[in-house]
C-alpha cells in the first residue's frame, strides 16, 4: 500500500476560524484538534483504546523523555512509537524544547545545541538539532518538531532577540537533517518571546525554510491573556493559509475558542489529564472540583450531556467518594471524562466552522461555562 503524502486541506472557514484535515502515514486528523499529551508513551491513566474512544485522533509523545527512558533505540527495535504504545493513529512528538526551559537548572545552551543532567540518573547529554530530528524519526513521529530555545518571560528586546536566532539556526539545521519520510511533516516553531516584531519576524523567517506546518511557541508562561493574544496575532499574520498551525501548550477552553478564532488548527496541553488526577474535571457548565464535600451525597451525573464512562455509568457521589479515597480509579474516570469534553468540544467547533456560525458558536458556549455548576438539588 502507497503511503500518502503529508498535507493539509483547508475545507471550510468561518470568520477567521477554519476546519481542515491533516494528510499523515498513520492516518487523517480532523481540526481543529486537540491532542491529548502522552509524555512517556502514556496517556496518563488511559489505555490507548480508551483515548480512541474519546474520540482523540492524534496524541503528543515527547522526545526529551523518550530518550532518557526507554531510549528511542530501545523504541525503534521494538518497531516504533506507533507500535510500542499500541497506538495506530498519527503521532506529533515535541523535540524537547520546553525541557530546555523548563529544566533550566539542569542545562547548558550554546550554539551547537543543549547539554543537561538527566532529571531522572544525572547523567550528561548533549541535545542537538540533528540529535533532535534523528531521535524522532526513530520513534516514527508522524509530525517532527524543531528543536527549539522557549524564551524566558520576561526577557527584555535584546534577550529575545537573542534567543530567536538560536532558534532560527536550531530550525534550519533540522530541516536540513530531516530525512522526508514519506507522510511525516516537519513543523517549525514560532518564537519571539513577547515581542510582536519578533514573532512576525521568526514566523517571515520560518517560510522562508519551507516547513510542512509551523507551531507558536513559548506563549501560556506566565504572560496576560491579552499579551498572549497579541503575539498569536503578530506570529499567525505571515502564515500561509494553506498549512497547518499548532499553538503549542495552551488548553483552557476559553482559550482554545479565542485562538480557533484567529485561525489555529492544533492544540496539545496537560490540563485535561492533570486535572482528572487530581479531582477536578470539566463541564458544560464549568470546572467542577469533585473534592468538594457537596457532592457527597449527590446521585446526579457529573455532566448530563455527556455519554463518557464517568457520566453514563456513575454519580457525582461515587466520584466525589473515589476521588477523597485517593482511589485510582477516581484518576481513570475523571481523566476519561476531561479527555471526552475536550474531543467534543473540538468535534462542535469543527461542526460550527462547517456551516459558519463560529462566532455565535463560542459565544453562546463560554456564557454557558460562566454560569457555575449546576445548583445542588
Amino acid at each position: 500500500m502507497t503511503t500518502p503524502k503529508f498535507g493539509f486541506s483547508l475545507l471550510d472557514v468561518s470568520g477567521g476560524a477554519r476546519r481542515g484535515k491533516i494528510t499523515t502515514a498513520h492516518g487523517d486528523v480532523d481540526t481543529p484538534a486537540f491532542m491529548p499529551v502522552g509524555t512517556a508513551a502514556t496517556v496518563k491513566a488511559m489505555t490507548s483504546q480508551a483515548v480512541r474512544d474519546t474520540g482523540a485522533q492524534i496524541i503528543l509523545g515527547n522526545a526529551y523523555h523518550l530518550m532518557l527512558r526507554p531510549g528511542a533505540e530501545t523504541i525503534a527495535a521494538l518497531g516504533g512509537l506507533h507500535r510500542f504504545m499500541n497506538w495506530p493513529g498519527p503521532i506529533l512528538t515535541d523535540s524537547g524544547g520546553f525541557q530546555i526551559w523548563s529544566l533550566n537548572a539542569l542545562r547548558e545552551v550554546d550554539a551547537e545545541g543543549v547539554t543537561f543532567r538527566s532529571h531522572l540518573d544525572g547523567s550528561q547529554h548533549l541535545l542537538t538539532p540533528e540529535r533532535a530530528v534523528a531521535i524522532q524519526d526513530m520513534l516514527e513521529a508522524d509530525i517532527v518538531m524543531v528543536l527549539d530555545e522557549c524564551t524566558n518571560h520576561p526577557a527584555t528586546h535584546e534577550e529575545a532577540e537573542d534567543s530567536l536566532k538560536l532558534t532560527l539556526d536550531w530550525a534550519r539545521r533540522c530541516y536540513d537533517a530531516f530525512p522526508g519520510r514519506p507522510g511525516h511533516g516537519l513543523f517549525g516553531i514560532v518564537q519571539g518571546g513577547m515581542y510582536e516584531d519578533l514573532r512576525e519576524e521568526a514566523a517571515r523567517a520560518l517560510i522562508g525554510v519551507g516547513f510542512h506546518g509551523y507551531a507558536i511557541g513559548g506563549l501560556s508562561v506566565g504572560e496576560d491573556c491579552v499579551t498572549m493574544l497579541a503575539m498569536l496575532d503578530a506570529a499567525i499574520r505571515p502564515l500561509p493559509e494553506d498549512q497547518p498551525r499548532y499553538l503549542m501548550g495552551v488548553g483552557r477552553p476559553a482559550d482554545v475558542l479565542e485562538a480557533v478564532a484567529r485561525g489555529i488548527d492544533m492544540f496539545d496541553c496537560v490540563l485535561p489529564t492533570r486535572s482528572g488526577r487530581t479531582g477536578k474535571a470539566f463541564t458544560s457548565r464549568g470546572e467542577v472540583n469533585l473534592r468538594n464535600a457537596r457532592h457527597g451525597e449527590d446521585p446526579r451525573p457529573l455532566d448530563e450531556g455527556c455519554v463518557c464512562p464517568a457520566c453514563r455509568d456513575h454519580s457525582r457521589a461515587y466520584l466525589h467518594h473515589l476521588t477523597r479515597s485517593g482511589e485510582i480509579l477516581g484518576a481513570v474516570l475523571l481523566t476519561w471524562h476531561n479527555l471526552r469534553f475536550y474531543q467534543d468540544m473540538m468535534a462542535d467547533i469543527r461542526e460550527a466552522v462547517a456551516t459558519d456560525t463560529y462566532s455565535n458558536f463560542a459565544a453562546a458556549f463560554i456564557q454557558e461555562m460562566e454560569k457555575g455548576d449546576i445548583p445542588e438539588r
